[in-house]
């Protein structure tokens, strides 16, 4: 059994991730901003933490003072369609502070709790692919999974001293809030798949970047 905190617990991805960690055994630690009733529901810890804002981080690192984590998963996230003729760019900052910074500031400032064998996981999307983008639009969101796959780059060459192992895990076009009930698969199922992914990472695999179904992807 291990402790796992889930950034965006209350709901979409991170309250599958969330059941499937409890269900499992795990001491799960949910962490978002308002928790839902689903959440509410789970029996769980839950923490306020808002990742865009360092004093919210700074109160949940006293408040975990002593606590281990072995698995933090970085999931809050944020999506706001875009394209040339209808920019808004105080829309594609906020996306770049939660999916890119947002991740960068809790691993950061969780370190600490993490050690030996601990794991750092953060959600991101092939949509931060270079290489994949065939379709464009999105300006927003692939700049800020494309920054946040840097972030779990850098951190996984800065955290292999500490025996921290880091994985880039894209969810699979998943049935969500955020994706307006569209995708190839619902949450349960994704999250059954990115757990399996997890388990699996090592720390001579820290900095990849994979897909939840088990395929590595391209930068």
């Amino acid at each position: 059994m291990a402790t796992v905190l889930v950034t965006g617990a209350n709901r979409g991805i991170g309250l599958a991730l969330s059941e499937a960690f409890i269900a499992r055994g795990d001491t799960l630690i949910a962490a978002c901003r308002k928790p839902s009733p689903e959440l509410i529901a789970l029996g769980c810890r839950i923490e306020a933490l808002d990742v865009c804002e360092p004093s919210s981080i700074q109160a949940l690192v006293e408040r975990l003072s002593g606590a281990r984590l072995d698995i933090l998963v970085n999931n809050a996230g944020l999506m706001a369609p875009d394209d040339l003729d209808r920019m808004d760019f105080d829309a594609i900052n906020a996306q770049l502070q939660v999916n890119a910074l947002g991740p960068l500031r809790v691993s950061a400032a969780l370190r600490g709790n993490q050690g030996r064998d601990s794991k750092v996981v953060i959600v991101t999307s092939r949509m931060g692919s270079l290489s994949d983008n065939n379709s464009g639009r999105m300006y927003g969101y692939r700049m800020s999974k494309a920054a946040v796959n840097m972030v779990g780059k850098g951190l996984s060459r800065d955290l292999a001293p500490d025996g921290i192992a880091v994985l880039l895990l894209h969810p699979g076009f998943v049935r969500t809030e955020m994706t307006r009930g569209r995708g190839n698969w619902d949450a349960p199922e994704a999250a059954a798949s990115m757990i399996a992914r997890i388990n699996e990472l090592q720390l001579g695999q820290s900095g990849a970047f994979w897909h939840a179904d088990g395929t590595q992807l391209p930068w």
